[in-house]
């Protein structure tokens, strides 16, 4: 399935009654030939699982199905369940059995492809997408699925289409709705977030606390706004040395960039695998910063999610880049995995981002013009707490009238010049990227320089070669000491147009990580491995590239 298709890829399968008009006003007019769904009361299954009781829904979907186990519905209901409860290989044995028996059935083709996303195989979901669309387009679930794989491919217009040709098709699911606030005003988002947690979602505990911090911070920027974050240097590019991070007197363990708050120093980790700027209490509080709404940080560790807060800096300064009123994310620690923190390099999606480990510097440098582009992006810190500005581009450009403009979400340009880059995946600051083992089948791995080797999930690693427990070896996150280490015997890790064997592979369980991403994820492709290349990004459109030179520059433990 190409994702570069648009409304012209579905408009062959309408009705001649309204095939031109839908076409032409794009996905959202598909539900002028639809029958809208209408508000309907619960089930008791349902409103056990809209109130996140998720044991008893199973239950009560499992007795329903034994009355009518031919009804797809109800087989698609325990499968969303299933998957709220990490019971991903359950819900496909369910999946696959209700397909054999019905296999032209939309609802069970989208069940199917949520399953697939959710193993970490976009790609085998894009497949039951299309097979759906070719049976019904009128489901709405099936929508909604669409523009979550749209987005992780960074087709971010086209996603907000299809969440609005879902909203109009049933403006009543809760998940298609929590989907849909996103895109409103502050004001009317505030009301409708509100509504949606007071009346429940189905979502787990830690994404509901995530989401009502989400609404404390909507509130405080209508009790104190504060200006955007902004550029105010002269220049738009930059050449910023790696500041050393030593491990101990004589070798260095990761590299990191110096940065001002306010004229106080500190310097944070180079982390693909972090978000914004993640700085330490004691970084926030020699710097004068305020509190200005409450959160959490996950990541790596077993010892739960870091209560913190969301401050604004007025001055920060890198290199020689100065930006104004900006925010970051302080953790109620002395320090962030013995740091000072973390420099998540997606504060830097406004640009294009060069990470040269055999040089020792960051380069920073305006993204591709798009043909329709009437002024290119002003570049900028992207460090607000709003996940859904990370997603698009403001620039002013032209529609089909030439003195009309717009701002708004855009999807993917690969520009001339980097057609032999490789296409990634993004799920707000996480780049994601199918590797292979051992020459076996992809699985999705994160590429994180903050992780400090490659890593793997045991299970995973057991498909492929040995697996030992270690217990010598000790890891540690943002949440604290991981359990349960292991070793796998020698793996070779192909991605992109890079291959690598690594020994003794790391390996430990990451269900937390998985869990926030809603995919899964079998490892880390780490600092081991990415310091040795210099490594293009191109946030906006999903796009990196690997360059490797064993006679150039840096290697790993100098």
């Amino acid at each position: 399935m190409t994702l570069a298709f648009l409304s012209s890829r579905w408009c062959r399968c309408l009705t001649a009654a309204f095939i031109f008009a839908a076409c032409l006003q794009g996905t959202s007019a598909l539900a002028v030939g639809c029958k809208v769904a209408a508000a309907h009361v619960a089930s008791e299954a349902e409103s056990a699982f809209l109130h996140s009781d998720y044991d008893r829904a199973v239950t009560l979907y499992q007795a329903q199905l034994q009355s009518n186990p031919a009804d797809p519905a109800l087989t698609a209901s325990l499968t969303t369940v299933l998957l709220r409860q990490q019971k991903v290989n359950e819900a496909e044995d369910i999946v696959q059995k209700a397909l054999s028996n019905n296999p032209k059935s939309a609802i069970l083709l989208t069940s199917l492809g949520e399953v697939q996303y959710r193993q970490g195989t976009p790609w085998l979901a894009a497949a039951s997408i299309d097979a759906a669309m070719k049976i019904d387009l009128c489901y709405p679930q099936l929508h909604l699925l669409y523009a979550r794989l749209l987005r992780l491919n960074s087709f971010y217009a086209s996603a907000s289409k299809e969440i609005a040709t879902a909203y109009s098709l049933d403006p009543y699911d809760p998940q298609i709705r929590r989907r849909w606030l996103d895109t409103l005003p502050i004001n009317e988002r505030i009301s409708e977030l509100e509504t949606y947690l007071a009346t429940g979602g189905g979502d787990d505990p830690d994404t509901i606390k995530s989401l009502r911090f989400y609404l404390e911070y909507l509130k405080q920027q209508l009790v104190t706004p504060h200006k955007a974050c902004r550029l105010v240097s002269n220049t738009n590019t930059a050449t910023i040395p790696f500041a050393a991070m030593m491990r101990d007197a004589t070798h260095i363990r990761a590299f990191g960039l110096d940065v001002k708050f306010n004229d106080h120093n500190a310097r944070l980790q180079i982390d693909t695998g972090a978000s914004g700027l993640v700085i330490s209490r004691s970084v926030a509080e020699h710097a004068g910063l305020k509190q200005f709404s409450r959160m959490e940080v996950g990541g790596i560790g077993s010892e739960g999610r870091k209560s913190g807060y969301i401050a604004v800096v007025d001055d920060i300064k890198i290199g020689s880049l100065e930006f104004h009123d900006c925010e970051v994310r302080v953790v109620d620690e002395r320090n962030v995995v013995d740091n000072d923190g973390l420099i998540g390099m997606d504060v830097f999606s406004r640009f294009l981002v060069t990470l040269d480990y055999p040089l020792r510097k960051l380069l920073l440098a305006p993204l591709p013009p798009r043909p329709d582009d009437i002024t290119p992006a002003q570049p900028t810190l992207e460090t607000t707490s709003d996940a859904a500005s990370a997603d698009s581009s403001t620039a002013e450009t032209k529609t089909s009238t030439p003195k009309t403009v717009f701002k708004g979400p855009r999807d993917r340009y690969v520009a001339p010049e980097m057609k032999d880059w490789t296409h990634i995946y993004r799920i707000g600051h996480s780049l994601l990227i199918p590797a292979s083992l051992n020459n076996s089948k992809l699985k999705m791995f994160l590429l994180d320089t903050g992780a400090f080797s490659t890593t793997i999930s045991p299970d995973v690693a057991r498909e492929v070669t040995k697996v030992h427990a270690n217990d010598r070896m000790r890891v540690h996150g943002i949440n604290g000491k991981v359990d349960n280490v292991y070793s796998a015997d020698s793996i070779t890790f192909h991605f992109a147009n890079i291959s690598q064997k690594v020994e003794d592979v790391v390996a430990f369980a990451t269900p937390s990580i998985s869990r926030s991403l809603s995919m899964e994820v079998s490892g880390f492709i780490g600092y081991t491995a990415l310091a040795q290349m210099t490594i293009g990004i191109d946030y906006r459109d999903g796009l990196m590239k690997f360059s490797y030179d064993p006679n150039r520059g840096y290697k790993f433990g100098q």
